[in-house]
C-alpha cells in the first residue's frame, strides 16, 4: 500500500481489494488511471479471462565448445571442471553476433564455485549479486525468461535448501535458469552439519520439471555442464567440494572421456557382475568401486552403476539389477528422501524384487576432514563392502 493514504500502514489490505470508490481513489494518488477497472470488467465480461504472460521456450543459441578430457593422472574436484567448461563456453560465445547472452550470477563466492575465470574472460556477462541469495534466485530465473541463458552457482545450502520457494518459483514460471550446487553432501569438510546439503534431491523432487545431474568425475562434469547450457528448462548440477579420481573402465581409460556423450537419465555401468548390483550417485562411484574391490578379496562379483540423474530411473539398469539379485544402493544424502527411495519406488511401479537396501545420510554429519567424516557415517569403501554384505543375507 505504499503511496495509498487509506492503506500504507494498515495490515488489513493485505490480500484484500479496495471497493470501488477507494480503488478510484487509490488509482487517483498513485497517478493511474480509474477507467482501467471498467475496462477490465468488460473484458471480463466479454470472454475467457486471459491467461497471462507466455514464456517463450527457446533453446539457448550457444557454442558449447570440444569437451575436455582429464586423464588417469588428473586428480581435481568437479567443481573446477565445471569452471572450466563454462568458461569455455563463455569464451567461445562472448561478443559473438546471434549468440544467447549467458548471464552467471555470483553470491560473493566465485572463487570457491569457480566462476572467477568466467568474470575474467566474460565480464559483461557476470553479475556480482553480493550476498543475497533470494533475490539472486529470482533474478537468475527472471533473466533466463528475457531472451538470456541463466546460471547461478552456490554452495547446495544457498543455491537451493535456502532458497527453495524462488526456485519453485522459477519452475512454476517455466524459467530457463541452471543453477549449479558446490559443496552438497557431507563433502564440506569442516564447515560442517549446517552446511551440509543433504536434502536437494528431495526438494527437486517435489517439482515438476527440474533436471537434476549430479555427476561422478571431472570428464562428466564437463560434459554434463555443456549439455545443460545448451537445453532448455531449469537444470540442477550438483556436486561436493573435494578433489576426486577421474573414474576409469575396466580397461583403464576414463570412463566418462573420449566417445561418452551425456545423456539424461542414463546409469551407467562401470563394473558387470553377477553376485548383485550397486548403485552409486554421483561421486560416490569412487567409493562403491573400492568397496568393489574389498567384495572381490572374499569372492564376489558385484555390478555397479554410476547414477547422475537420481529423479529419472533408468528402467533397464533396473531390470537387470533385479534379475541380478540383491541390490544396495549408495548416496551422500538422506537416505529418507534421496535416490534410494526413488529407485525402490520404481522398482515397485515395475513389478520388480530383490533384497534391497539404501545407504546414504541417517542423520546429521559432523565436521571434520570429508574422509573421516564419510566413514563415520558408513559411507567409505569399507562401509558400503559391509552394508552389501548385509543385503546378501536377505537371499
Amino acid at each position: 500500500g505504499k503511496g495509498v493514504s487509506f492503506m500504507e500502514g494498515t495490515p488489513e489490505y493485505h490480500g484484500k481489494a479496495p471497493k470501488d470508490d477507494l480503488y478510484r481513489q487509490a488509482m487517483e494518488e498513485l497517478g493511474g488511471d480509474p477507467a482501467l477497472l471498467d475496462e477490465v470488467r468488460r473484458l471480463r465480461a466479454e470472454g475467457p479471462l486471459p491467461k497471462g504472460r507466455p514464456v517463450p521456450q527457446t533453446v539457448p543459441c550457444l557454442d558449447l565448445g570440444i569437451p575436455r578430457t582429464y586423464g588417469a593422472e588428473v586428480k581435481t574436484d568437479n567443481r573446477s571442471a565445471f569452471g572450466s567448461a563454462l568458461t569455455d563456453v563463455g569464451a567461445l560465445n562472448y561478443g559473438r553476433e546471434g549468440r544467447t547472452p549467458l548471464l552467471v550470477f555470483d553470491c560473493d563466492l566465485a572463487s570457491s564455485v569457480k566462476t572467477s575465470d568466467f568474470a575474467a574472460q566474460c565480464p559483461a556477462w557476470f553479475i556480482q549479486a553480493g550476498i543475497q541469495e533470494h533475490a539472486t534466485a529470482t533474478m537468475a530465473g527472471a533473466a533466463s525468461t528475457a531472451g538470456a541463458a541463466a546460471l547461478w552457482a552456490d554452495f547446495g545450502v544457498f543455491g537451493l535448501s535456502e532458497v527453495y520457494n524462488q526456485q519453485r518459483l522459477n519452475d512454476i514460471n517455466e524459467a530457463n535458469v541452471k543453477t549449479v550446487l558446490t559443496h552438497v553432501g557431507l563433502d564440506v569438510g569442516e564447515d560442517g552439519m549446517t552446511h551440509q546439503a543433504i536434502d536437494y534431491i528431495g526438494l527437486l523432487r517435489n517439482t515438476f520439471r527440474w533436471r537434476l545431474v549430479v555427476p561422478a568425475d571431472p570428464n562428466q562434469t564437463d560434459r554434463a555442464t555443456r549439455w545443460a547450457l545448451g537445453e532448455q528448462g531449469c537444470v540442477c548440477i550438483a556436486m561436493g567440494r573435494s578433489k576426486i579420481p577421474v573414474l576409469l573402465d575396466e580397461s583403464g581409460r576414463p570412463a566418462f572421456g573420449e566417445g561418452y556423450a551425456f545423456r539424461y537419465g542414463e546409469a551407467v555401468l562401470l563394473r558387470p557382475g553377477s553376485d548383485g548390483t550397486i548403485f552409486a550417485l554421483g561421486a560416490m562411484a569412487d567409493r562403491a568401486l573400492a568397496a568393489r574391490d574389498l567384495l572381490a578379496e572374499k569372492g564376489r562379483s558385484v555390478a555397479l552403476y554410476s547414477v547422475s540423474s537420481p529423479l529419472v530411473p533408468d528402467d533397464g539398469a533396473l531390470k537387470s539389477a533385479a534379475a541380478r539379485g540383491p541390490i544396495l544402493t549408495c548416496e551422500d544424502h538422506s537416505v529418507r528422501s534421496g535416490m534410494g527411495s526413488i529407485l525402490a519406488a520404481r522398482m515397485t511401479e515395475l513389478g520388480l524384487s530383490a533384497p534391497f537396501r539404501s545407504l546414504g545420510v541417517h542423520r546429521y554429519g559432523e565436521s571434520g576432514p570429508s574422509k573421516d567424516v564419510y566413514a563415520a557415517m558408513g559411507l567409505d569403501g569399507q562401509g558400503i563392502a559391509g552394508a552389501f554384505e548385509d543385503v546378501l543375507k536377505k537371499r
